[in-house]
C-alpha cells in the first residue's frame, strides 16, 4: 500500500516501512536506539520486530507494565530513569512498540527528554493503527482523567505491520473497530457499511479498512493539526466514552473496559442526544445500537453511577468555559461541532444504552 503523508512524517506499510525504517536507522546521528514496549508487545512482537531489523547499532529495551491503568507520570518517570540509567543523549532515538498506551506514552517521553529526542511509532493493535498512529497526539492520564497531560509532536515515521494483528485477543480487535465506526458516521457512510456487514472480520478487507481510516484521520489532521475545529470531530463518542472509561478504570470493583469498549457506549449515547435535539434519523440510531451491543455486548451501567460518570464528563479537553461540549449528528457525516445537550437528555441516552436491542 501507498504510503501517507502527514504533517512532516511519512506513515508507510508492510515490507515497505521496515525498509523506510531500516533505512532510517542507517543514520550516523543516531547513537543508540531504545525500545520501548509493555510485557504484551515484548511477549508477542518483539521477536518479530527483530526480525525485520537489519541495523547494527546497539538496541536497548524498555519495558513498562501493560494497561491503562499504568498511562501516567509515575511510568513516565520509571521510562526517563531507565533512558538515564542506560545512556541515553539527544542523538539517541525511541522507538514505541506497542498499542496507543505505549504509543501516547512513549511520544510524551521522547518528546520531554531532555527537552526532546526522536521517536518512532510502531502501532500493533487495531486500535492504535487507525487512531493514535495519525496525528502527533502524545501523553498521559492524570489520576484516571484520560489524556489530560501531553503535547503536539510529530513522529519521524509510523510503521504499520498488518502481521501484528494475529497477536490480538478477539476482544483487543474488537476495541479497534469502534474507532472505524466514528470515522464512518462522522465522514464515511460506505465505511460504515462495510463495517456493519462485519467484513472487518475477514482480515484482507481489514487492512483495506485500515487503510481507509488512516486516510479519513490524516486528511483531518492534515486541515486541523492542533484540533481547534474540524478535528474535534474525531472525538465523537468520546465525551460520554472517557467518562465512562474513567469510571470503570477508577473502581475496583468494576471490570476494567477497553477503550473501544467505552467509545462504543458513548457513540450510542450521543447518537440519542443527537437523534432527540438534532434529528437524526431513528433508523440510524437503532441500527447503532443494535450492531454496538451485538458486536460488543451490553455494559450494565448502574444507575447509582450516573452521577458520577456525568461528572467526570466535567473535566473533557473539548469543555469550554465549564460548559460540557459534545460533536453531535444530524445524519451519518453531517455533524456539529461544539454542540451542548442538557443533563437530562444525557441520562436518558444512558438509560437508552442500558435497554435491550431488539436484536437480542
Amino acid at each position: 500500500m501507498t504510503s501517507i503523508q502527514s504533517t512532516d512524517y511519512f506513515i508507510h506499510f508492510s515490507d515497505d516501512a521496515y525498509q523506510q525504517l531500516n533505512n532510517y536507522l542507517t543514520n550516523d546521528e543516531i547513537s543508540t536506539i531504545f525500545v520501548l514496549v509493555d510485557k504484551n508487545t515484548h511477549e508477542h512482537c518483539y521477536s518479530k520486530f527483530l526480525n525485520k531489523l537489519s541495523t547494527k547499532k546497539e538496541m536497548k529495551v524498555i519495558e513498562i507494565k501493560a494497561g491503562e491503568m499504568h498511562k501516567n507520570i509515575t511510568t513516565c518517570v520509571s521510562v526517563w530513569k531507565k533512558l538515564t540509567d542506560l545512556g541515553a543523549d539527544r542523538k539517541s532515538i525511541l522507538i514505541n512498540l506497542g498499542g496507543g498506551m505505549v504509543t501516547d506514552l512513549g511520544g510524551f517521553v521522547a518528546s520531554t527528554f531532555k527537552r526532546g529526542i526522536k521517536f518512532i511509532n510502531i502501532p500493533t493493535t487495531l486500535l492504535s493503527m487507525v487512531d493514535a498512529s495519525v496525528g502527533s497526539k502524545t501523553g498521559v492520564d492524570l489520576d484516571n482523567l484520560k489524556n489530560l497531560i501531553g503535547l503536539f509532536s510529530n513522529p519521524e515515521m509510523v510503521v504499520i505491520d498488518y502481521n501484528y494483528l494475529q497477536t490480538l485477543s478477539n476482544r483487543e480487535l474488537r476495541s479497534g473497530v469502534a474507532e472505524i465506526i466514528k470515522y464512518g458516521l462522522t465522514f464515511d457512510s460506505k465505511l460504515l457499511i462495510e463495517i456493519k456487514k462485519d467484513n472487518w472480520k475477514n482480515i484482507s478487507k481489514l487492512n483495506v479498512i485500515i487503510y481507509k481510516s488512516i486516510v479519513i484521520k490524516n486528511k483531518v489532521v492534515l486541515q486541523d493539526p492542533k484540533e481547534e475545529n474540524l478535528r474535534k470531530v474525531l472525538n465523537y463518542g468520546h465525551t460520554v466514552g472517557h467518562a465512562i472509561e474513567s469510571y470503570f478504570l477508577e473502581h475496583a470493583t468494576l471490570e476494567n473496559l477497553t477503550h473501544g469498549e467505552a467509545i462504543a457506549i458513548g457513540m450510542v449515547i450521543e447518537a440519542y442526544l443527537s437523534h432527540k435535539l438534532h434529528a437524526f434519523p431513528l433508523t440510524e440510531l437503532t441500527s447503532l445500537k443494535e450492531y454496538i451491543h451485538k458486536t460488543f455486548g451490553k455494559t450494565g451501567i448502574a444507575t447509582e453511577h450516573y452521577t458520577d460518570i456525568l461528572g467526570l464528563m466535567k473535566h473533557d479537553k473539548k469543555n469550554i468555559n465549564g460548559s460540557i461540549r459534545y460533536i453531535l449528528l444530524k445524519n451519518v457525516s453531517d455533524y456539529i461541532i461544539n454542540a451542548t445537550a442538557p443533563t437530562e437528555l444525557v441520562i436518558e441516552g444512558l438509560d437508552y444504552y442500558n435497554s435491550p436491542s431488539n436484536s437480542r
